[in-house]
């Protein structure tokens, strides 16, 4: 009796398809690490000037004359540097999300396509903004509120690595916030929950939101409601804007029909 050996579940079509997906990856990620390389190399001059300005909101609130820590051997080099890096990648954000969105764009139907370049756009301004209100207005209320209650017998001087997993965590923390109001609208956009049911939420993004605050900030009251207030202001922002979004899509079904 002749047996043959069972059918393989990939043509060799799918699998060339497959390495080709693999191949494109790769290049959009040497082009993404490229971007921020190329932004990261004249900032080394300036290691210093950005470890400064970035420790500025803290330098302000504590007394005259106090300097930073540095508890570590190499920390004062490799500090700065893991600052220049991450300004780096902020600043090339807009290139590394074009790559990933041309590598996604290929399998993405005509109208997602119109949507990809306001969603990339708006998702780089919402970021830098949620990082521009951390460091210019939470930064000078946490650092001045926290201060404030250092006893006279207390020298506060932080530890540079400590300041900067900080910055970097609050950081993160605020741009992914002011993300919510694309967020919603996508919801809204691709059909996932209506406008009336997003509303009907409201009271867990509440809760939510001052959860999200009690985890990512600092345990104080002022950090935390410095996060959750603005998050709900947020949500409140695109529930509005899903309004248009999802009459838009309505009508857009209408005519098809």
């Amino acid at each position: 009796m002749n047996s043959s050996p069972p059918d393989s579940t990939e043509t060799p079509d799918q699998e060339q398809g497959f390495l080709s997906h693999l191949i494109e990856l790769r290049q959009r990620l040497v082009r993404s690490a490229l971007a921020v390389l190329i932004v990261f190399l004249p900032l080394t001059f300036f290691m210093k000037q950005i470890f400064d300005l970035l420790s500025r909101p803290l330098m302000v609130a504590l007394p005259a004359g106090t300097k930073l820590l540095s508890t570590g051997v190499i920390a004062p080099f490799m500090v700065p540097l893991k600052v220049t890096l991450f300004v780096s990648f902020l600043l090339a954000l807009p290139v590394v999300l074009y790559q990933a969105w041309a590598f996604v764009a290929p399998g993405l139907y005509k109208h997602e396509k119109r949507l990809a370049a306001p969603i990339l756009v708006s998702s780089v301004f919402m970021f830098m903004l949620g990082i521009a209100y951390c460091y210019f207005v939470v930064f000078g209320f946490v650092f001045k509120f926290i201060a404030g209650f250092a006893p006279e017998s207390v020298n506060v001087a932080p530890d540079i690595e400590a300041y900067f997993s900080f910055v970097l965590g609050m950081f993160l923390a605020f741009g992914i916030t002011f993300e919510v109001p694309i967020v919603v609208v996508l919801l809204a956009r691709f059909g996932i929950a209506t406008v009336a049911k997003l509303r009907q939420v409201r009271p867990y993004v509440i809760v939510g939101a001052f959860i999200m605050a009690a985890i990512f900030t600092p345990p104080d009251v002022l950090s935390q409601l410095l996060l959750a207030i603005p998050l709900c202001l947020l949500y409140e922002i695109g529930v509005f804007c899903a309004r248009f979004v999802e009459r838009s899509s309505t009508s857009e079904e209408k005519a098809v029909a």
